[in-house]
């Protein structure tokens, strides 16, 4: 029933999570090597790990780079807020009621087929700053998996814990209160996480539309300047705050994570 998996590396160790970023950078920096350095791809030897670190270190000192790895996270929390806010309880219904799966499940499914950046027209007709377009986008490539996810979490509930409360006279609303919810924060959480690595792929094209700042703005200035060092050097600081992201997410997952028999 899973929609998608979060693969956790704590049973292998840091030396192995060392390791295989390692090696890693060894496969790019032998490919980009075998690539770049030959004479029909000079132009493009910014792509080379020598010149992209130093453009990276180079970002790192500039107050612009940092404003827009703040623009960045501002749009990825905010939109990430917004599908949380519609995709929980919806997720909650879908997983609760069978009527209401029913009726939404085939229609929720369809939507999450659809590329989340088909809807940059529609957005751009719809939304009159560039601002409220991104998060439109970012809220139509994460509440799908929330509400997904929530409602495979609902749907795992023991149903027997459901019995028993039934039987002491518990109402539907108590059931949510004091059963449904409770136990289904760790999916919740999950879909949260999953809703973070979409959000993150689905930023950069989105700041692509027109908006003066955020890391794709940077990308595509880079590209359009031809400074290939600085937009290989943008990807990589992609790379490596997604990954911060994920992994500051993890450990509040870890930290929040409770069963109902904790509760």
């Amino acid at each position: 029933m899973g929609l998608n998996v979060i693969f956790t590396p704590q049973k292998f160790g840091l030396r192995y999570e060392l390791m295989g970023l390692a090696l890693f950078a060894a496969a790019w920096a032998l490919v980009s090597y075998l690539v770049f350095t030959r004479p029909q791809f000079n132009q493009f030897q910014g792509f080379l790990p020598g010149p992209t670190f130093r453009a990276l270190m180079s970002a790192f000192a500039d107050e612009r780079f940092w404003l827009s790895v703040f623009t960045s996270l501002r749009r990825i929390v905010v939109g990430i807020s917004l599908a949380a806010f519609f995709g929980i309880p919806m997720g909650i219904l879908v997983g609760f009621y069978p009527r209401i799966r029913g009726l939404s499940y085939s229609a929720i499914q369809f939507v999450r087929m659809i590329s989340p950046l088909s809807w940059m027209p529609i957005a751009l007709l719809l939304f009159a700053s560039f601002e409220s377009a991104v998060y439109f986008l970012i809220v139509m490539a994460t509440v799908c998996p929330i509400i997904l996810n929530t409602a495979i979490g609902v749907r795992n509930i023991s149903p027997q814990w459901i019995k028993m409360a039934i039987n002491q006279g518990a109402g539907s609303y108590q059931l949510l209160k004091t059963i449904v919810i409770p136990s289904s924060v760790p999916h919740m959480l999950t879909s949260l996480r999953l809703a973070l690595g979409v959000a993150w792929i689905v930023l950069v094209p989105a700041e692509f539309l027109g908006v003066s700042s955020g890391l794709g703005y940077l990308i595509n200035d880079a590209r359009d300047t031809m400074e290939y060092d600085k937009l290989m050097a943008m990807i990589i600081a992609i790379g490596i705050l997604g990954f911060c992201l994920d992994r500051l997410f993890q450990k509040l997952q870890q930290t929040l994570r409770w069963s109902w028999h904790e509760y």
